[in-house]
């Protein structure tokens, strides 16, 4: 029986209920944001912010300030030491564990039942949908669905019974629709193993001999795991291993760095991909169509969205149905895990309306502007797939920070690389990568101009395996942590070259 093909009407007519709700904005965001209000008033938060006079999206704005992690960091640790209605109804026993913030302290998010509800399984729910809408020969639900995740922290202080913290995929593996659980690979027990030396080999393990005809995951982790299974199995691409694999739902990170390694170990042919927009605060966009410019906001999916162009203060946010297309922004969101007016940290860029489609461009932390460059992350993530295809190389990882000037030298970029497979010229490949930079950012080529205020960029070849030691020095080891792309400070940088030196010592 083809159970694909009986439920494809399903998620097709659900794809099309979104669409049309990403085509009308505004009407559909002010409802998610009387339900959020609804809610709020019922919370310590709301009272303190007086949520029971708010009735429109103007005194929202008014009564509800612009948060960041600091400001509600207080209220979680109520949450976590088991407190109810502090800043969502209800008590919450799940938190997702995520990277620092300048203190160096972790955030935890909160994990409320409705967040699972209303938005991170309906976001996965509408990948789904989008895929099956353009696929409709699609055997997706014909075999297993391989998802990669993280695994639970070890300990929290000052926790209830009860509670819970880790990377939001294991919340998402533990709390799974039964249903949804017998089509998925690895079990509960290894997917949400701790220690990745011992979880990588029971992956391969027990995917190998697995019918798998989807991916869910981060592309760098699952790199690793597939050319494992590769190796395993004795075969040339993964379609020898999974003859039905077709589709990579991904996310996390730009996928652009990596779609030649992909393109390498697949058969192209037989092979899709969606992008997603999940975090650990919200599922928030999805890829409608392969042809679409950016991903579609899930503008139902119990979100309500705020826009804040880039270099604006935050009283110029405003809401989704006035965003211009070709705009950047900083992202405000409020959500039923009790965020509100939250600074994700995460800037996009508004390519299209109707429906409106964003695409991340960087985080409003990590990027270069030492020299007055403006280097975001989707910059260097093309100029690098770039310099990789006229190199002939592929990269595993990567991250880039600023040398400053002195009286004797030009500043300039440092890229420091680990290759998959490493450029026949090293100093040949950095000239090629600085030429790419200065195609995708104007202010690049115009620091460069000349060679006179920005001296080319530099690349240090960093031994294999550098940024999962430096991942698991942080204590941040797993499938769903990311290293910084770029940094606009060399205090990270610097902590990775002295891990690398170490291992230069090592081998010489």
């Amino acid at each position: 029986m083809n159970i694909t093909r009986l439920l494809t009407p399903f998620f097709a007519a659900r794809a099309r209920r979104t669409l049309r709700s990403a085509s009308d904005p505004e009407l559909v965001q002010l409802r998610q944001l009387k339900k959020l209000i609804a809610n709020g008033r019922r919370t310590l938060w709301g009272d303190s912010h007086h949520l029971q006079q708010v009735a429109t999206y103007d005194d929202f704005r008014e009564a509800m300030p612009v948060t960041s992690y600091p400001d509600i960091r207080p209220y979680v640790e109520r949450m976590i030491a088991g407190e109810p209605d502090i800043l969502w109804p209800g008590p919450c026993r799940r938190f997702a564990q995520s990277s620092g913030t300048s203190d160096g302290k972790s955030k935890y998010i909160p994990v409320t039942d409705d967040s699972l509800r209303l938005n991170h399984y309906r976001g996965g729910a509408e990948s789904v949908a989008h895929y099956l809408n353009h696929h409709p020969g699609s055997r997706l639900f014909d075999g297993k669905a391989f998802i990669l995740g993280g695994s639970f922290a070890n300990e929290l202080h000052g926790t209830a019974p009860g509670v819970k913290a880790g990377d939001l995929s294991a919340h998402l593996i533990e709390r799974i629709n039964p249903l949804v659980d017998r089509i998925r690979v690895p079990s509960r027990a290894t997917a949400l193993m701790p220690d990745w030396t011992a979880k990588l080999p029971a992956l391969v393990d027990e995917s190998i001999h697995a019918d798998v005809t989807n991916i869910s995951g981060v592309p760098s982790w699952f790199l690793t795991v597939i050319r494992r299974v590769i190796e395993r199995a004795g075969a040339s691409t993964i379609h020898d291993v999974w003859p039905r694999l077709e589709v990579f739902f991904h996310g996390g990170i730009a996928f652009g760095p990596y779609r030649s390694q992909y393109e390498e170990i697949t058969d192209p042919g037989r092979m899709h991909y969606l992008e997603t927009y999940n975090a650990s605060e919200g599922f928030f966009a999805v890829q409608h169509s392969p042809d679409a410019p950016g991903m579609m906001l899930l503008t139902d999916a119990g979100v309500f969205y705020e826009f804040v162009p880039l270099g604006a203060p935050d009283s110029e946010a405003i809401p989704a149905w006035l965003t211009t297309p070709g705009q950047s922004y900083s992202l405000l969101l409020s959500a039923p895990n009790g965020l509100w007016r939250y600074q994700i940290g995460d800037v996009v860029k508004v390519v299209a309306t109707d429906p409106l489609q964003i695409v991340i461009t960087g985080r409003t932390k990590h990027y270069i502007n030492a020299f007055g460059e403006e280097v975001m992350v989707h910059n260097t993530d093309a100029a690098l797939a770039l310099a990789c295809a006229d190199c002939r190389c592929t990269v595993a990882n990567y991250t880039a920070a600023p040398v400053f000037t002195t009286s004797a030298s030009r500043g300039h970029h440092q890229w420091l690389i680990e290759f998959d497979r490493p450029p026949a010229d090293i100093d040949a490949f950095a000239t090629t990568l600085d030429r790419r930079l200065t195609e995708q950012n104007s202010d690049y080529q115009a620091k460069r101009a000349g060679d006179i205020f920005l001296a080319p960029l530099t690349v240090t070849v960093a031994h294999q395996g550098l940024f999962d030691r430096w991942l698991a020095s942080t204590g941040k080891l797993g499938g769903q942590r990311k290293v910084p792309r770029l940094q606009n400070d060399r205090k990270l940088i610097d902590d990775m070259l002295r891990l690398n030196n170490d291992q230069t010592l090592k081998t010489t």
